[in-house]
């Protein structure tokens, strides 16, 4: 596809940041209150994470879960992932998730800031990589920035994908996909996918319970 470059720049730019991944979260209450939305979510049993980062998430999901498969593409973040995630139930993994298929099922698979990384082109293909590695009775969970977060990034026009510019500490700087969905339009593309979503907002960002259509 011609966002494979855009793609591997995201890529070196989650690779070279991972020390400053988590300064939002130290910064700005609302992520804090975000992350303890998950003990108010239905996540149970075998958890698959989908870009875990630095593990944020993976914590709060293991003391739900019965077990948690958390895969990221960056080394670097999964180190600082590892360092703070300590439960036994807890498997990490890197690999490329546009490349990526899962070996399993799980009961859940979540995500949070992962799906506005995703170019739309590739939309139809992820969320079918998505309903691939639910059991039955399974359901995807997942959380991001919506539309309000636009104004505090450097978009960027004539990408092959929307996209947004990001400076890291040492003045290096890096194009990233970025999608800011609405939650009704989301709604919509998964329900012509075949999915049944329920998509809420909060504090400009939303959250989101989705089922597949079907699993064979």
């Amino acid at each position: 596809m011609n966002d494979d470059a855009l793609l591997t720049e995201q890529m070196a730019y989650y690779r070279a940041g991972a020390t400053q991944y988590d300064r939002p979260y130290a910064e700005y209450e609302a992520l804090q209150e975000l992350l303890a939305v998950v003990d108010d979510l239905p996540i149970a049993g075998d958890v698959l994470e989908l870009a875990c980062g630095t593990g944020q998430w993976t914590p709060r999901l293991a003391a739900r879960a019965k077990s948690v498969t958390a895969v990221d593409a960056s080394a670097e973040v999964l180190a600082l992932a590892r360092a703070r995630t300590a439960s036994p139930t807890v498997q990490f993994f890197q690999a490329d998730l546009f490349q990526w298929q899962p070996p399993r099922r799980y009961d859940t698979v979540f995500f949070a800031f992962w799906l506005s990384h995703v170019p739309p082109a590739r939309l139809p293909h992820f969320w079918n990589t998505v309903a691939s590695a639910l059991a039955p009775g399974g359901k995807a969970i997942f959380i991001d920035d919506g539309p309000a977060a636009a104004a505090y990034e450097e978009v960027l026009a004539n990408q092959p994908a929307p996209a947004a510019l990001r400076q890291l500490d040492d003045g290096s700087q890096y194009r990233i996909v970025k999608v800011f969905h609405d939650a009704q339009t989301l709604t919509d593309d998964l329900t012509t996918l075949g999915w049944s979503a329920r998509i809420r907002t909060m504090a400009g960002n939303f959250i989101g319970i989705a089922e597949p259509p079907s699993i064979p």
